[in-house]
């Protein structure tokens, strides 16, 4: 079928929903760590108490993705996952900051990671099933701008709060600047996925007898489950050795992210503002700029992302991830000897070249080492190599942030600026094959859609898989 050449606002509407579903990510990724500590959990807990996102994605997202391809009714295709991810995540941001209990934020955490994936995971597909290849690329780009706009609001939502005169704290201790926040967070996701659901129609199978028998053959989730291990399987045992030599650059890469998002806020907090502990006014007003920190990052992130295409193409895809890498290492290297609350804001200018690098680069070097025909299912393996890292680091790192560092989390944030630049050195010794051509990654995108390319929180695309 020839798909009709969209308008702006048509790519607008069915772009919409991500920017509440940046919301959700937003919120916990610059809130959490200050939630769990505020319900008494030392920095050396933190850790565990992350374990739901990389988990869920791993396991929510290859089911929901095969799940969604085989699905067709009323709302189609991925809209139902869309709205049904929606609600879920919106009553878990909503009742998060009114927790009373360590176990009640982290029970929320579980449903709300487990929900964003549900609504996430189908948007990728979503822009293929919609757009015709040359329209493509704009819907990525539409994309990119609701991350970024999402981000950022949701991350600076508390400090705005704050300096619009809201005070007072919970029961629990959660100050009412994030309580507002998450509240606010909750009917931006809702609302932005059902503008999306309201505007958007989607297009029945193009051979609906073919829909049928494959939908028939794997019906079920068992039989999704057995369908997606025999793919994985076969792909693993088969994988390219440039993917090889990046999943040891992306697991370093992951490991240096985490460590950054779990305990940037608390290092706002403890060491440029000085609070002596989590009951002190300077503890809440470390962790709201600590908010404004990760805005400034999403913000460089979407200003950098639309010029890598021309710095790679006028060096290489592997210097500018090399440099960028290193950018991101440094910034949070540098956090050692910064005490000021605003030259900590140049720290994340690095981590957001690195950041917008980290989203394009490495896939854009990968995709040349591909097969077409299994491009999907090597993005979904690729995105092991993200959430595993996380996975270890939330089961091992509790003993290091105690017995090694004290926990003093500065120093697990400086430990995320050395896997950065431990992964930028290993970039270098990744042989990179070259582009394939735009038509030949599409199509194979469309043929194996199995697991869609994802990561630990939602990624723009900056159109280099669609380079020549």
């Amino acid at each position: 079928m020839q798909k009709p050449h969209l308008s702006f606002w048509q790519i607008w509407n069915m772009s919409f929903g991500f920017l509440g579903i940046q919301f959700g990510w937003g919120l916990q990724l610059a809130n959490m760590s200050a939630i769990y500590t505020k319900l008494g959990a030392n920095p050396d807990q933190i850790p565990i108490l992350w374990l739901a996102g990389p988990v869920t994605g791993l396991l929510v997202q290859p089911v929901i993705g095969t799940m969604s391809d085989r699905t067709w009714n009323r709302l189609g295709r991925r809209r139902p996952y869309f709205l049904v991810g929606a609600i879920l995540s919106s009553i878990a941001l909503f009742f998060m900051p009114d927790s009373s209990a360590l176990w009640m934020a982290a029970g929320l955490l579980w449903i709300l990671d487990a929900s964003i994936n549900v609504s996430m995971e189908p948007f990728r597909a979503f822009v293929a099933d919609k757009l015709n290849i040359e329209q493509r690329t704009a819907g990525f780009v539409m994309q990119s701008f609701f991350i970024g706009i999402g981000a950022s609001l949701a991350n600076a939502l508390p400090y705005i709060f704050q300096r619009a005169g809201v005070t007072g704290h919970t029961a629990s201790g959660i100050p009412y600047t994030v309580l507002y926040a998450f509240k606010i967070g909750a009917l931006a996701f809702i609302g932005a996925v059902l503008w999306t659901v309201a505007t958007s129609r989607e297009y029945p199978p193009e051979n609906m007898a073919e829909f049928e028998r494959l939908r028939a053959r794997s019906r079920g989730l068992v039989a999704i489950i057995r369908e997606i291990i025999r793919e994985i399987t076969s792909a693993i045992w088969e994988m390219p050795t440039t993917m090889k030599q990046l999943a040891i650059v992306q697991i370093f890469t992951w490991l240096g992210l985490f460590c950054m998002w779990m305990f940037f806020g608390l290092t706002t907090a403890y060491h440029v503002f000085g609070a002596p502990n989590d009951k002190s006014p300077l503890f809440d007003r470390g962790t709201e700029w600590g908010g404004i920190a990760f805005a400034v990052y999403s913000i460089v992130c979407f200003a950098v992302a639309f010029l890598l295409p021309k710095l790679a193409a006028a060096t290489s895809r592997k210097t500018v991830h090399t440099i960028a890498l290193i950018c991101g290492g440094v910034g949070l290297l540098s956090t050692y000897v910064i005490h000021d609350k605003w030259m900590l804001l140049l720290t994340m200018v690095g981590v957001g070249i690195a950041w917008a690098s980290i989203l394009a680069m490495p896939y854009a070097i990968l995709s040349g080492a591909l097969p077409p025909a299994r491009m999907g299912v090597y993005m979904g393996i690729f995105n092991f190599f993200i959430v595993i890292p996380e996975i270890i680091a939330s089961l091992t790192f509790q003993p290091l942030v105690r017995h090694v560092f004290n926990n003093n989390p500065l120093y697990v944030v400086m430990l995320g600026g050395a896997c950065l630049l431990v992964a930028a050195a290993l970039v270098t010794v990744v042989r990179d094959v070259g582009d394939v051509p735009q038509r030949a990654v599409l199509a194979g995108d469309e043929h194996e859609s199995f697991i869609p390319q994802q990561s630990a929180q939602p990624v723009p695309s900056t159109g280099l898989m669609d380079e020549r």
